[in-house]
């Protein structure tokens, strides 16, 4: 039998893959969106290379993201099992309500959120991060994403609409170079993923086993730890494909406007170097789904204008899930907490 010890972190890490499920459906299937709507790469096979491409991305350049979830919000000191279990268990159900809606939903929002009311509850909140590098990254590289994504699509249409020619998804085949940029475009979409957004579970589960098994704070213990966690919740991203995917691509992907695959392309480029930057340079959780639907707007509004495209209820249904998901995610965490507290659990 296991240690008692051991038995009771199994409780979060099966939060954990239940989150890394809901983390996937939000994220999987719009990374590989192009691909499979042009028939690159069969449905089967795609999670398996999102998988793996999240998995280098968690390793080579998700290290400061999980720093940041670990330690930058709350100490790593107060995540024991129980509070890592509130804060996941909190994140996932906003984001499985979110999931539920098809509304695409920022991960690392809801997560920063929970880790907020523990934080709180504990009057241990390092406001440092949070509102001086975190929020403001929130707000402005959606800005640059819709901003960057619009002047590439005021290029793409007005001459594509003079020629008269348009790539379609049933149209790829003819274009190799266009196969080989919407294929490249997936994996390094799902790479980016693999920096950020893992760590949303990985960072404080890391902290949390360094806790209970008092391992000494090095920096080559966390990368290690983290390098474990990563190798048992990444697989669940694919899961979360399969199972949740499908609602939230339609959403982003027919609801706002018609993508084809040069324009995914270019949405996915734009968005994954964003989320690939804010991972590696200043380990800021940035929501992919965010940049993603931002630059998507950009492409509607350079397509068919800008009154049409905001005039949209799927639009407007956007704004009230991206605020009431974190929200949700930050009542849940501080009333769970305050809950544990009176039973004694903390």
């Amino acid at each position: 039998m296991l240690d008692p010890v051991y038995s009771h972190l199994l409780l979060p890490f099966f939060i954990a893959i239940f989150l890394a499920i809901n983390m996937g459906g939000s994220g999987t299937s719009p990374a590989f969106s192009a691909a499979y709507g042009a028939s690159l790469i069969p449905r089967s096979l795609i999670p398996g290379l999102f998988g793996i491409m999240v998995f280098i991305g968690a390793v080579t350049g998700g290290k400061n993201v999980a720093i940041t979830l670990g330690n930058g919000i709350m100490p790593a000191q107060s995540m024991d099992i129980t509070v890592t279990s509130i804060v996941l268990l909190s994140v996932a159900l906003s984001l499985l309500m979110a999931n539920l809606l098809g509304i695409p939903q920022s991960t690392s929002q809801s997560t920063v959120f929970a880790l907020s009311g523990p934080a709180l509850y504990f009057d241990v909140l390092k406001t440092d991060k949070l509102f001086y590098e975190i929020l403001p990254t929130w707000f402005i590289l959606p800005l640059i994403a819709f901003g960057l994504t619009y002047a590439a699509g005021k290029y793409i249409y007005p001459p594509m609409h003079k020629k008269r020619s348009r790539f379609r998804f049933d149209t790829i085949r003819d274009h190799p170079g266009l196969q080989a940029l919407v294929i490249i475009s997936s994996l390094y979409v799902a790479f980016a993923i693999g920096t950020n957004n893992v760590a949303n579970a990985s960072g404080p589960i890391a902290s949390m086993i360094m806790n209970e098994l008092h391992i000494s704070n090095t920096d080559a213990n966390f990368k290690l730890i983290m390098v474990l966690s990563i190798l048992i919740i990444a697989p669940a991203f694919g899961i979360g494909s399969s199972l949740l995917g499908y609602k939230v691509v339609r959403s982003t992907g027919k609801e706002i406007v018609e993508l084809g695959p040069l324009s995914a392309s270019v949405i996915s480029i734009v968005t994954a170097t964003l989320l690939l930057l804010a991972s590696v340079t200043k380990g800021i959780p940035t929501s992919l789904v965010q940049l993603n639907t931002g630059a998507i707007l950009a492409i509607g509004c350079a397509k068919m204008g800008w009154k049409e495209i905001f005039s949209k209820s799927s639009v407007h249904k956007f704004w009230v899930v991206w605020v009431v998901a974190p929200l949700l995610s930050f009542v849940l965490s501080f009333s769970l907490t305050w809950l544990a507290g009176a039973m004694g659990l903390l």
